[in-house]
C-alpha cells in the first residue's frame, strides 16, 4: 500500500477578488519508505498539500489517504502515525532545547522519565548535547530548524512531511540539514519534501512531483524529468567573438539539432548524442580551425531546464496570481505529530 494516495484533491480559497484555486485536482502517489520532492514556487499549492494531508486542512474536493487511513474520516487515528516540521521552526525560544523536547513528549502523553529519555536521543541525533540546555533563543536558525525537525519526531512518525524544511538557512546550514535528512532516510523513514530549490529536490528525493497552479505537471525521478527536456549538449565559449560564427559552423558539422548562439556570452551551444567522445571531437575540429575557446563542456539538463521547460517560468518565481495558503481551520499544534 502507497504511504500517500491522493485523486482530485482541491482546496479553494476566497479573497478579494474572488476565489483561487490552490490546489486544483492534485493527484500524486508515495510509495513506502520512499522520498517524494514536490518542487514548485511560492504559491504553487505545495504547503497547502502538505497541510491536507497532515490533517490541518479539509480538502474541499477529490480524496486522500495516509497510511491507509482518509485525511478527513481518520483524521485522529492518522495524527498520532505522522510528524511534521513547517516552514518556520516551532520552538519555544525561553525554553531550553531539552525542555522544549521533554515538553513535546509530555504532550504525547509520555511519562517524564521516558521523556527525558527520548529528549537525551534526539539532542544526540541531532548534534544538539551540546547546546541541549541553553535556551533556544541563542541558537542558530539551523540548530532551530534541527531542533523543529527532531520535535516532530519525539512520537516515532512512520511518515515525516518536511515543508520546505531549509527556507532561510545560509548554505553551511542547508547542507547540515541535507545530512540530518540523508540519515532519516537511510534509517527507513518515508518522507514528503516540498521545496523551492531545484538542487535540494535532486540531492533529496526518490521522486519528484512539479507542482504549478495546484496541480502535478510531471513526475518521476530527477533523471527521467531531465530527459524530458532532452539530453546532453556540448557548449563552446569562443575566445574571440569574430569567430562565433565559425565556431558555429564547426559544432553544426558535428551535432545534430539546433545550434543555440548566444553572442554577448560568445557561447555555442549544440546537443549531442555522444557523449564525451563527441566532445573530443568538437574540441579537436576547433583546434584544427584555429579556434580558440574560453571554455568547453559538456552540460547535462538541470532541474531548473526542466521546471523552466514545462511551466515557462523559474521555479523561484512566485506568481501573483497564487493565494498566501493561509489557515482556515484550527490546526494540530503546528511542526508535531499529535
Amino acid at each position: 500500500m502507497p504511504a500517500i494516495i491522493t485523486e482530485g484533491l482541491t482546496k479553494v480559497y476566497g479573497s478579494s477578488s474572488g476565489e483561487v484555486r490552490a490546489l486544483d485536482g492534485l493527484d500524486l502517489q508515495l510509495e513506502q519508505g520512499t522520498v517524494l520532492g514536490l518542487l514548485g514556487p511560492n504559491g504553487a499549492g505545495k504547503t497547502t498539500t502538505v497541510r491536507v494531508l497532515a490533517t490541518l486542512l479539509r480538502p474541499d474536493a477529490g480524496w486522500a489517504r495516509v497510511l491507509g487511513l482518509d485525511v478527513v474520516r481518520d483524521a485522529q487515528a492518522l495524527r498520532h502515525r505522522i510528524g511534521l516540521s513547517g516552514q518556520y521552526a516551532a520552538v519555544d525560544e525561553n525554553l531550553t532545547g531539552r525542555e522544549n523536547l521533554w515538553m513535546f513528549a509530555r504532550l504525547y502523553q509520555m511519562p517524564s522519565s521516558t521523556a527525558h529519555q527520548r529528549a537525551g536521543e534526539l539532542l544526540e541525533q541531532f548534534d544538539l548535547v551540546e547546546a541541549g540546555d541553553r535556551v533556544a533563543k541563542t541558537y542558530s536558525g539551523g540548530m532551530r530548524r534541527r531542533l523543529d525537525l527532531a520535535s516532530a519526531l519525539i512520537g516515532r512518525p512512520e511518515l515525516l512531511f518536511l515543508d520546505e524544511p531549509t527556507t532561510g538557512l545560509d548554505p553551511r546550514s542547508r547542507l547540515q540539514m541535507w545530512q540530518v535528512i540523508r540519515e532519516l532516510v537511510s534509517a527507513g523513514s518515508t518522507l514528503l519534501l516540498t521545496t523551492q530549490y531545484l538542487e535540494e529536490a535532486d540531492e533529496l528525493a526518490d521522486t519528484i512531483g512539479v507542482v504549478d497552479h495546484g496541480r502535478i505537471i510531471a513526475s518521476g525521478t530527477a533523471d527521467q524529468l531531465k530527459a524530458q527536456v532532452g539530453g546532453e549538449r556540448v557548449e563552446v565559449v569562443v575566445r574571440d567573438p569574430d569567430r562565433l560564427a565559425a565556431a558555429r559552423d564547426v559544432v553544426a558539422g558535428l551535432c545534430d539539432g539546433e545550434i543555440s548562439v548566444q553572442e554577448h556570452v560568445r557561447r555555442v551551444t549544440a546537443p549531442t548524442r555522444g557523449g564525451a567522445g563527441q566532445l573530443v571531437r568538437v574540441i579537436r575540429a576547433l583546434d584544427d580551425a584555429g579556434i580558440g575557446i574560453d571554455d568547453i563542456g559538456l552540460r547535462r539538463p538541470t532541474l531548473d531546464d526542466v521546471f523552466l521547460s514545462l511551466t515557462g517560468h523559474s521555479a523561484q518565481q512566485t506568481p501573483d496570481d497564487e493565494p498566501d495558503e493561509p489557515d482556515t481551520e484550527t490546526p494540530i499544534p503546528a511542526g508535531r505529530n499529535a
